[in-house]
């Protein structure tokens, strides 16, 4: 019998799966008091603002899949904010920067999170928006024991904290000193935020939809456009070590709002994966999935053996070298061809025995990548991942590699969502005192670069490495999974994937066994580094396999034995009606809940 931390979870009514307890249990309170999928997400994705705080926040962003219990087909809502109109490569360059700050207000874009949390809550749920914010603003208000990660992470930025950013002092530093973990924390500004979101949708008017489009109002033309605007104009230290003030106005925040759009698919072992469209990195796991059946070899889809191992680790590098060249909110990304199978073959041909250390864009309908000057001029050194916790380092100046959260919700009617919220973290800009909460730094994910996919525009999305998966068999849709972990995240949802699709292995087992990834590529986070050749794997993957791949070329970095990857799954069998939830142990954090 296979190892698993905990059991997956079965049931006929509901399943939770996220990365806090609180998250998961609150989402799970509402399925129980008769609400659906969608405001148990929504329910979750607030509780998370509160309990995950330098995971996420209402200053960043969430892309979500849907799929409804009356239209199966799945859906992207797009929470992902886009570059203020302030936002030139001109303006950044005319500051002598070569890169996007990874900390400060300058790196902030359009907050997302809240407006597409209010979609999908407008479009799918049943709750009012009193009952879905009700245990996110008893956490904010009463408090929290908080995890001691938050504490970690407030202890690394201190001095910032202390010398430049007081409004996030003031919140974080109470005592003059960090909190410690499980220590009861409020913010009441940020739930004095959401109960004037309630009482702003309350005076809306009588229906339900009516009061949500009330609360999207309040946030994005009221009150909460009205501080951020004022917060902005203030310069304030960045991580490149000087003040610059922000570029989002209250004229972006009212400008944009959160959008529906079809998905990227691609049908794999008698299932068909859904991702987001290449704004976002999630066609990087379809790539790679394609690669992989080009090589026409079974031992590729165990990703325990060092032969299954190497080859979905070159596939990786294959397809993050594409999502270099080629992915952006560009409106022209050629996802087709990327997807085709004439050029999964070509790709495929590419992977020899021994490990590759060059990053290899290829040609999608005989075009010509064009790389950013900072990798093609060999911008690399080393991560700022921990291989030995599996954490994300915060460095003093608040730059992180960028972990988030991830929520999944299945119903017994046969909704689900897969939702992964980041961004906004209480390292990423000081905190706006009167909302409780600061801005995201995405815009580092652009490049100050013309013509590229990726390139700073105003008014275009950063490409996100925030990526959930549906996965639907016969037209329906029978799983949801995510996970943080920045640029990992593909990653290490691939390994889950070819354990449970193809390997036959339940939720839990799949999540429990031993995780790794590649650093072969640029970073999509400050300050864009690259490690040629490295792969991080968990140290109770079996020692000869580890010594075999040393042997390829590889250059392996022992990281703790349950360090890698938070990941969250939720399943339903159609024919049976049975669900189904795992939640990782990693992190002590993750849960499920569900019967």
């Amino acid at each position: 019998m296979t190892f698993t931390t905990r059991p997956t979870l079965q049931g006929t009514f509901g399943m939770v799966s996220s990365t806090h307890w609180l998250a998961s249990q609150a989402a799970m309170g509402i399925l129980e008091r008769g609400g659906n999928a969608f405001d148990a997400a929504v329910t979750a994705g607030f509780v998370l603002h509160v309990v995950e705080p330098h995971l996420n926040g209402p200053g960043g962003e969430v892309p979500a899949i849907v799929a409804t219990a009356a239209d199966p087909r799945p859906r992207v809502l797009c929470g992902q904010g886009v570059a203020p109109a302030g936002a030139t490569i001109g303006h950044f360059r005319s500051l002598g920067l070569d890169l996007v700050p990874g900390s400060g207000l300058l790196a902030a874009a359009v907050p997302g999170a809240v407006d597409a949390w209010l979609l999908l809550l407008r479009d799918h749920g049943t709750c009012s928006l009193r009952e879905v914010l009700t245990p996110a603003i008893g956490y904010a208000n009463a408090g929290h024991p908080l995890v001691g990660r938050v504490g970690d992470t407030v202890a690394a930025v201190r001095s910032l904290f202390e010398e430049h950013w007081p409004t996030s002092a003031a919140l974080w530093l109470r005592r003059g000193a960090p909190p410690r973990a499980g220590e009861m924390f409020t913010n009441a500004a940020y739930g004095a935020t959401l109960e004037r979101l309630v009482a702003e949708a309350e005076a809306g008017g009588a229906g339900r939809e009516a009061q949500v489009e009330a609360a999207r109002r309040a946030w994005r033309e009221g009150f909460v456009a009205s501080a951020i605007d004022r917060f902005c104009r203030q310069p304030v230290r960045d991580s490149s070590g000087r003040a610059h003030a922000g570029l989002v106005t209250g004229d972006d925040v009212a400008g944009w709002s959160a959008s529906w759009e079809e998905p990227v698919t691609y049908g794999f072992q008698d299932h068909v994966l859904a991702k987001t469209a290449p704004w976002g990195q999630g066609p990087v796991l379809l790539q790679t999935l394609s690669i992989l059946d080009a090589l026409d070899d079974p031992g590729v889809f165990d990703p325990s053996t060092e032969h299954g191992i190497h080859a979905a680790a070159e596939a990786l590098k294959l397809a993050f070298a594409d999502r270099e060249a080629w992915y952006g909110d560009t409106g022209d990304v050629p996802v087709k061809a990327l997807l085709s199978r004439e050029y999964a073959l070509a790709r495929a041909g590419l992977i020899g025995p021994r490990a590759a250390t060059d990053l290899r864009p290829g040609r999608p309908n005989g075009a010509s990548p064009r790389l950013p000057r900072h990798v093609s001029g060999g911008g690399s050194g080393p991560s700022i991942f921990d291989p030995t916790t599996g954490e994300p380092t915060v460095r003093p100046d608040g730059v992180t590699r960028g972990d988030t959260c991830h929520v999944d919700v299945v119903d017994r009617w046969g909704n689900m969502i897969s939702a992964t919220p980041s961004g906004g973290w209480l390292q990423s800009s000081p905190t706006i005192p009167e909302l409780g909460f600061p801005l995201g730094s995405r815009l580092q994910m652009f490049w100050l670069d013309e013509g590229l996919p990726s390139s700073l525009a105003p008014g275009r999305r950063p490409r996100t490495t925030l990526s959930p998966t549906m996965v639907l068999r016969d037209g329906q849709p029978v799983l949801a999974c995510g996970t943080p972990g920045g640029d990992q995240q593909d990653q290490w949802q691939l390994l889950f994937l070819l354990r449970h699709l193809v390997g036959g292995r339940s939720l839990q087992e799949a999540i429990d066994a031993p995780m790794w990834h590649t650093t072969s590529f640029p970073a999509s986070f400050h300050p864009r580094e690259s490690e040629p050749g490295v792969l991080v794997l968990e140290d109770r993957v079996d020692e000869e396999v580890v010594a075999g791949l040393r042997g390829r070329g590889h250059e392996v970095r022992l990281s703790g034995a349950w360090s890698l990857g938070r990941m969250c799954a939720v399943s339903r069998d159609p024919a049976t009606g049975v669900l189904a939830a795992g939640a990782n142990p990693r992190g002590m954090q993750g849960y499920a809940a569900g019967r």
